[in-house]
């Protein structure tokens, strides 16, 4: 089994359009978070015309260095990967200081496991202003700024999220879903767990290309380090079905039993990670609740076929 090893040695160089391969720049907002890691990264493809893929935050020094970079070329579109507010706001702000549309995923959506859950932590980080002027499809090819891109659909992280592989520089952006500085939050109640497993795999069939994510650096390896990932996931819920099978049946016991000794400050995501880890046993007949999913829930593992 690949070890999972995180890589969180990254300059985010503030301000500064930073080259990471010949006709690519990542320029980071100062917006780091415990859930940001330094702060979201946002790219420019292309030379002579340009796309923005993730424009940030509102952040008036980010859109200086934005504007700064894309220096008065032709921006053919801002592409959005997902909609939570360190991704997508300032869209609409370039959009009218550019005239570029704004294409990429779809708006909001919860997951139908979740449709009734109650109010979450994650409900205040989506961009309840995000309207895209075309929202692409899975699969869709698309020719923007003399560059070839693909658009994979990735849910998981969101219901919502998609990355893009820039066929002629072979990289993915790969957004939110794939990070190398830390494990991605899957959070409820548009977090999805089986939808995150299976988007895992489907970037594995992409191939081995550069991986360059939304927060962090780039992800070397990335084959072997999607099989770490998948790996510790399955590890991680392992432990929340013994965790349930020993008697830990609401999902606060069952977050103090499985991630003992964390940071206070990260123990709501991972009691979200919990919930979507739950359902996602349910799924598989391995657990049992009663009515909508929630945090007052009440899981109890399925008995064994004798």
């Amino acid at each position: 089994m690949t070890k999972l090893l995180f890589d969180q040695n990254f300059e985010p160089r503030y301000g500064q359009a930073v080259s990471v391969r010949d006709g690519l720049l990542r320029i980071t907002c100062n917006n780091p978070s415990p859930l940001t890691f330094h702060g979201t990264n946002s790219y420019l493809v292309g030379k002579d015309r340009l796309i923005l893929v993730d424009p940030g935050p509102v952040n008036e020094q980010h859109l200086t260095a934005l504007l700064d970079a894309i220096d008065g070329r032709p921006l053919d579109a801002i592409l959005i990967t997902h909609c939570h507010v360190d991704h997508s706001p300032l869209a609409v702000k370039l959009k009218e200081l550019t005239n570029a549309p704004i294409w990429g995923c779809a708006q909001y959506s919860r997951a139908p496991a979740f449709e009734e859950l109650s109010t979450t932590i994650m409900d205040g980080s989506n961009d309840a202003n995000y309207a895209p002027d075309r929202v692409l499809e899975d699969g869709e090819h698309l020719t923007l700024a003399g560059s070839r891109l693909k658009v994979i659909a990735t849910p998981g992280h969101t219901m919502n999220h998609l990355c893009f592989s820039l066929l002629d520089y072979g990289v993915i952006l790969s957004g939110d879903h794939v990070m190398g500085w830390s494990t991605t939050v899957v959070a409820p109640p548009d977090g999805d767990m089986a939808s995150y497993m299976a988007s895992l795999n489907k970037l594995g069939e992409q191939g081995e290309l550069r991986y360059f994510p939304a927060h962090g650096g780039e992800i070397h390896r990335p084959l072997s380090y999607l099989k770490a990932l998948a790996a510790h996931r399955r590890t991680r819920e392992n432990a929340i079905l013994s965790a349930v099978q020993n008697g830990c049946f609401t999902v606060s016991h069952i977050t103090d039993k499985v991630y003992s000794g964390l940071e206070t400050k990260l123990i709501a995501a991972a009691s979200l990670n919990v919930l979507a880890h739950l359902q996602h046993l349910y799924d598989q007949k391995l657990i049992t609740y009663e009515g909508p999913i929630s945090f007052d829930s009440h899981f109890r593992a399925c008995e064994r076929p004798s």
